[in-house]
């Protein structure tokens, strides 16, 4: 077998409906995460007795050797959950994934995220014992929110952000829901003076430039070029997978707010993105669509930054340009609607909306797309990434 043979791809994808917050209640956050798998394995064509692992991260309770037996799988060869970060192991999952494949540990693998917070806890309330939390609690720093909003402000502060700037990315993920069926804001559109009506969050982030918070789930399943000859599915190759983090982040905006002073105003993926785009054999002007992690709107402007696709201190502009939106920007992002618009699945529906977009089959579809840029989480630790292409 050849080396191009052994390298991963992504052969199936799946997920289950999207609802609003405690929407759900229909079926349990593990039964949501079987329901994702098990279409990802249909889309795929594959038997879904033949997968024999599992890759996730954020601490998801649903446990792969629960997993095994409910789907009655026969062997369990890989199970592995990426610590920390939140969203930001999006894309580290399927970096594991990747890791097993090509090493020969497992064969099909399951990368996947469930969320049905109504049934549990539920992300971004305040809650005592974090490591880091003494170094933000006392100063109310209290949510994502308020977390997030300095290093926002200081971007503002650095390179005159503007929130017309910061609505353009929330005005440009609404519209791509609205041609999502399966967006939980498809039937909200948003206009720029309805953005600035909006109650304010945490200076300067107002209601729209936060994220949703659902219930759902999404899965991708992972294996070589070769196994996905005997597939149903159009392969989408892994140009390029990473996870990790930059010198001296420590938790970051989430956690201490003790990063760099240099680096404050980004995203903790300045040195993840040479590699990056290294490993592909690409550089940022390569890319045909990008999917990026939506949690906040100035953190997509400062991603924007980070992996080269404008300079330090221009991303405002670069939105502002038109070069974001679909059909006719030079880089449409967030496709499907993102975090923002379509649904919080901690970003592994980015990575789906990223094979569709390589499959052809977006709803907001690139004309001949041939690669596709992913990130995970921005502005935690680690943080990810992947390349894909055709």
């Amino acid at each position: 077998m050849t080396a191009a043979a052994q390298r991963a791809c992504i052969v199936g994808i799946g997920q289950t409906d999207y609802r609003r917050w405690g929407g759900i209640t229909d079926r349990s956050q593990f039964q949501l995460a079987c329901q994702a798998a098990l279409a990802a394995a249909a889309d795929a064509g594959l038997p879904h007795h033949k997968i024999d692992g599992f890759t996730s991260y954020s601490g998801d309770i649903s446990e792969p050797s629960l997993l095994q037996v409910a789907l009655g799988l026969p062997r369990l060869r890989f199970a592995s959950m990426v610590w920390g970060g939140g969203g930001g192991g999006s894309c580290a999952a399927v970096d594991q994934a990747v890791a097993a494949v090509e090493s020969g540990l497992a064969e099909y693998v399951i990368a996947f995220r469930s969320l049905a917070q109504g049934q549990g806890q539920r992300f971004g309330l305040h809650r005592d014992g974090r490591i880091h939390g003494s170094f933000t609690s006392p100063f109310g720093m209290h949510s994502p929110p308020s977390m997030i909003a300095p290093a926002v402000r200081r971007h503002m502060f650095e390179y005159g952000t503007k929130p017309e700037h910061l609505a353009e990315v929330a005005l440009t993920c609404r519209a791509n829901a609205g041609r999502n069926p399966n967006a939980v804001m498809r039937d909200r559109p948003l206009t720029l003076e309805a953005y600035f009506a909006a109650r304010m969050i945490a200076d300067p982030l107002r209601l729209n430039d936060c994220c949703l918070e659902t219930d759902g789930a999404c899965a991708v399943l992972v294996t070589t070029l070769e196994r996905a000859r005997d597939l149903k599915q159009m392969p989408v190759r892994i140009l390029s997978s990473i996870h990790g983090s930059g010198p001296g982040w420590g938790t970051g905006m989430l956690g201490s707010h003790n990063m760099p002073l240099d680096v404050y105003a980004s995203v903790n993926s300045r040195t993840l993105a040479p590699e990056l785009f290294g490993r592909a054999g690409l550089k940022p002007a390569d890319i045909d669509v990008a999917q990026i992690y939506d949690n906040f709107t100035g953190l997509v402007i400062m991603a924007l930054e980070d992996y080269g696709f404008c300079g330090v201190g221009e991303g405002g502009e670069f939105v502002a340009s038109g070069a974001i939106r679909w059909p006719d920007g030079g880089l449409p992002i967030n496709t499907a609607g993102g975090n923002l618009s379509e649904a919080y699945v901690h970003g592994l529906n980015h990575v789906v909306e990223g094979v569709r977009q390589l499959r052809g089959t977006s709803t907001s579809q690139v004309t001949d797309a041939q690669t596709c840029f992913v990130c995970g989480g921005l502005g935690v630790a680690p943080t990810s990434a992947l390349i894909l292409g055709r």
